[in-house]
């Protein structure tokens, strides 16, 4: 670990490594933050193969259809990229890392008004970054409230092993995997501002609800990171990228994981 912490406090460091997570203020301006809606609003009028693929005909009762998450979107837009590698967040993640951290996966929700949530899950059941974990930055481009489906996280499960999911509700996940948490732990709701930051570890059990309200989209841009000594990572999330840009590609990990390497874990998170 690194004697000197470029961003966060010793409390900060300590409430990751205990709880799994953390909130962090202040790392984008206003401007930062308008630059993303301006990107993804344009990015939402069209259709881009392979990563964003709305129906631009659908029907209200699955509003998903028509704001589909945006996948890997620092492959074809330069802004997205740019704020994959946002030094104010990499700084962070060098404190949680205690060494630099490789950008993974970029991905970004709109969650529209009625949209369904994802079930509780862990990330590094998908991103596979051996030795180490991967870390996700999650920040809330809109407040993320409990009525808008802000997301939810159980603490202290970042010490608990990662392991096969369970199928979820489909009339309430969007997604197929459920991870139940360990006995006597419940999911909490992350309460966030505009602009700020959650950042949890790969192992953290966490999810969402359903977006209750009627006039409010619950939009984030998320990001995942692998640290510089890891060897391995899933062949999804390849290649990664250093904090100048410079593309590095890590072994693909060949484990299938903790369900059997039949089992079908190509789920673009």
């Amino acid at each position: 670990m690194n004697e000197t912490l470029r961003t966060l406090t010793l409390e900060q460091l300590n409430q990751f490594q205990t709880e799994g997570y953390i909130i962090v203020k202040g790392l984008y301006s206003e401007e930062d933050l308008q630059r993303i809606d301006d990107t993804f609003n344009e990015i939402s009028k069209s259709v881009v193969p392979g990563y964003f693929e709305p129906d631009m005909s659908a029907s209200t009762d699955d509003p998903l259809k028509r704001y589909p998450r945006v996948m890997h979107p620092h492959r074809f837009n330069d802004t997205a990229k740019a704020y994959m590698l946002h030094k104010p967040v990499l700084d962070v993640l060098e404190d949680l890392y205690g060494e630099e951290a490789l950008a993974a996966q970029s991905m970004y929700y709109y969650k529209p008004p009625g949209s369904r949530g994802q079930a509780l899950h862990q990330d590094n059941f998908y991103l596979q970054v051996e030795p180490g974990n991967c870390i996700a930055a999650w920040t809330a481009i809109d407040p993320a409230t409990l009525e808008n489906g802000g997301l939810l996280v159980v603490p202290k499960t970042s010490e608990y092993e990662i392991v096969c999911p369970e199928l979820a509700d489909s009339n309430e996940s969007f997604t197929t995997h459920y991870v139940k948490p360990p006995k006597d732990e419940a999911a909490i709701p992350a309460i966030m501002d505009r602009g700020d930051v959650l950042f949890f570890n790969g192992n953290l059990i966490h999810g969402s609800y359903r977006n209750k309200t009627k006039d409010q989209f619950r939009r984030a841009f998320i990001c995942h990171y692998a640290n510089a000594s890891a060897t391995h990572i899933s062949q999804h999330y390849r290649p990664l990228f250093r904090a100048d840009g410079t593309a590095i590609d890590l072994e693909v990990n060949p484990d299938g994981g903790p369900c059997g390497i039949e089992f079908d874990n190509v789920y673009p998170h």
